[in-house]
């Protein structure tokens, strides 16, 4: 009997488990959306949410929290940096689980777990794209440039 006991085993030990959820958390803060299981999207949901207010607080204290959680620097900095201000007008329920298909290979419930402002979040890392785009298009430009009055003179 499961009196009292939370969470989900998975079938792994406590070090898989967790190795587990890391992963999905940080390929979700990477890419910002992710396909997996319902159960182990709800799981990481629990992770990742706690993450994020920790992200919103945004004091040394909490970083160094969300690291003992996520031991990955260049995560934690995109998440305390970019996702987290974005996120400051929610109180919670930054995350939806959105039910798509069943597996072919076993029939498990797969779900694709994502932030709410999905749009938002997204749209600004195409800005910032275009802007980075823009300076190399300038860059190479001023080189053919150079290169053409090297040829000249």
């Amino acid at each position: 009997m499961r009196h009292k006991v939370s969470g989900r085993g998975f079938g792994r030990n406590t070090k898989q488990r967790k190795a587990l959820l890391r992963g999905l958390v940080t390929s979700l803060f990477v890419h910002l959306k992710i396909e997996t299981t319902v159960a182990k999207a709800k799981e990481a949901k629990k992770l990742a949410e706690r993450l994020i207010t920790f992200g919103k607080k945004g004091n040394l204290h909490s970083r160094r929290v969300a690291l003992s959680y996520l031991p990955n620097k260049d995560v934690i900095t995109r998440l305390f940096n970019l996702i987290a201000p974005k996120l400051s007008n929610r109180n919670s329920g930054y995350l939806r689980i959105i039910r798509t298909r069943t597996r072919p290979g076993d029939n498990s419930e797969m779900a694709v777990l994502e932030f709410v402002d999905y749009e938002i979040l997204r749209e600004k890392k195409k800005e910032k794209k275009t802007k980075e785009e823009k300076t190399k298009e300038e860059k190479t430009k001023e080189e053919k440039t150079k290169e053409e009055k090297k040829k000249k003179g």
